[in-house]
């Protein structure tokens, strides 16, 4: 099964002529069956607010939970809001519950920083973190490139296999270190996460102030989409779920290639608004 959605439901203005903010999810989920949720990366969430979100998703939605930035290390010094690790992870596990409950939880995506590199205190960091969130279905997406060097690429996925990390694939700009190449491997029998951020790589290095306008600013053309496709169904040979995530925002462009790509493979999602499948 091959589930694409969006990162986040707020930017995809193709979708909410006339729609006010607090409808926007509701929308998006008659568009898509799966959604990344950013904002508990800069923020624990309260319980509430996942409530509210599995409250106004139809039943087979499904959400990918970005893990929180001091979880991964983001965070260079010490975390204002958490006195222990220990705590920061189970005020995490804790926000999440209602989502679990709900059968909504497809993930939890640990991204870890660029200059996390291949290195053993850092594999022994995977390891205590992958722990602290127990059973939990977590996606692993690393972004240093030493990780995928020859020598190290089978070691890496070998051991995501034995922690039961689910691997992200990603496609995105081939900028030095801090970004790595495709590699379509599943490592979890049952999932693996997909996440497209584009191919800017002006964009990708860009350190000025608006950076987070122009980082994911891509739209993915016809041909790109077309291989793409190919390497879903190959992973979905792979994984029993195959979660794509469409993360090139800046310029509005994912939901269009979200689109693009389901009617690429010709899938149609039950719960969806009839209205909404020809919206091609």
């Amino acid at each position: 099964m091959i589930s694409i959605g969006c990162t986040s439901w707020g930017d995809h203005h193709s979708l909410y002529e006339g729609v006010s903010a607090k409808d926007k999810l509701k929308v998006y989920s008659e568009h898509f069956p799966i959604v990344e949720v950013d904002a508990s990366f800069y923020a624990v969430q309260p319980k509430k607010n996942y409530e509210k979100w599995a409250e106004e998703t139809p039943e087979s939605f499904g959400f990918i939970v970005k893990a929180y930035q001091g979880m991964t290390g983001h965070n260079k010094e010490e975390d204002p809001y958490f006195s222990t690790e220990k705590e920061m992870f189970e005020a995490f596990v804790d926000s999440i519950e209602p989502l679990l409950h709900a059968g909504k939880l497809r993930a939890v995506l640990c991204q870890f920083p660029p200059w996390f590199d291949c290195q053993r205190p850092n594999v022994e960091k995977l390891k205590r973190c992958r722990e602290l969130l127990g059973d939990l279905p977590c996606a692993l997406e690393l972004r240093h490139q030493s990780w995928f060097d020859p020598k190290f690429r089978e070691k890496t996925l070998a051991f995501m296999k034995e922690q039961q990390w689910i691997h992200t694939v990603c496609d995105e700009p081939q900028a030095g270190e801090g970004s790595i190449p495709i590699v379509p491997e599943a490592t979890h029998p049952d999932r693996t996460l997909v996440r497209l951020h584009g191919r800017n790589k002006e964009g990708w290095t860009f350190k000025g102030e608006n950076w987070r306008e122009v980082r994911c600013l891509y739209r993915y053309s016809e041909e790109e989409l077309q291989e793409w496709a190919k390497r879903l169904q190959f992973l979905s040979r792979q994984s029993k779920h195959v979660d794509v995530a469409f993360n090139n925002n800046s310029g509005g462009d994912a939901a269009d290639n979200a689109k693009r790509m389901i009617q690429i493979l010709g899938i149609e999602y039950d719960g969806l608004a009839p209205t909404q499948l020809g919206f091609f």
